[in-house]
């Protein structure tokens, strides 16, 4: 079983930063991909950013050059810097990530953390 503890959320005012954190724990073999994902009230959830186990990236057109994803592989733990926050950012963040509990390919799992609200008053 995989186990995804998220930080790092709060509260910020326009223009602001905040630094998201999420700690993969228990028993598995490889994690291939670990993201971000946000779901605003009354919307659907959506991604932010992802990130591979050889780093690549992938972002929403709405947080480039805004949100940075990043990725601790000894640690199985995935960051995301956002800066420059509007009131749009305002949602529960929720952490994701993929791979294989053993060796075998039917081993797949995709879990999710649990959320961490963030909040940029308008």
């Amino acid at each position: 079983q995989v186990h995804l503890v998220e930080s790092g959320g709060g509260v910020v005012q326009t223009g602001g930063s905040l630094r998201l954190s999420c700690a993969a724990s228990g028993t598995f073999f490889r994690i291939i991909s670990m993201g971000w994902y946000r779901q605003a009230p009354g919307k659907q959830r959506e991604l932010v950013a992802t990130i591979n186990s050889g780093h690549a990236t992938n972002y929403a057109d709405s947080v480039k050059g805004r949100f940075t994803i990043s990725r601790d592989n000894a640690q199985n733990t995935v960051y995301l810097q956002m800066n420059s926050l509007g009131p749009e950012d305002t949602a529960v963040y929720y952490c994701n990530a993929r791979g294989y509990e053993s060796h075998l390919v039917q081993s797949v799992f995709d879990e999710w953390g649990q959320g961490t609200q963030v909040i940029v008053p308008s």
